[in-house]
């Protein structure tokens, strides 16, 4: 995603918060982009797309969302795959 000019630090504080209550999530990143000023990269891990649904319901990221929309400039393409393996996922 890219963020409205000069916000980029302020939408990523956003994206850390509540980090705690997104059950089957196994894995959250937020990153910046070195070569773009604007760019946050997310990339998120679920146990499947029941969870992940589900913690667009919670109250604490309902509000993070709610905070975020109005920084955000632009949406990339998302790209879903299905992790077979690697360091930090855990067998579900």
């Amino acid at each position: 995603m890219t963020a409205t000019p000069g916000q980029r630090d302020a939408l990523t504080a956003i994206l850390l918060e509540s980090l705690g209550r997104m059950p089957g999530c196994l894995s959250y990143v937020v990153a910046h982009d070195p070569a773009d000023d604007h760019a946050i990269w997310v990339t998120e891990v679920w146990t499947d797309e029941v969870a992940h649904r589900a913690s667009l319901q919670v109250p604490e990221v309902r509000e993070a969302i709610r905070r975020g929309l109005p920084l955000i400039a632009t949406f990339g393409d998302a790209q879903v795959t299905t992790p077979v393996g690697g360091v930090g996922l855990v067998d579900t």
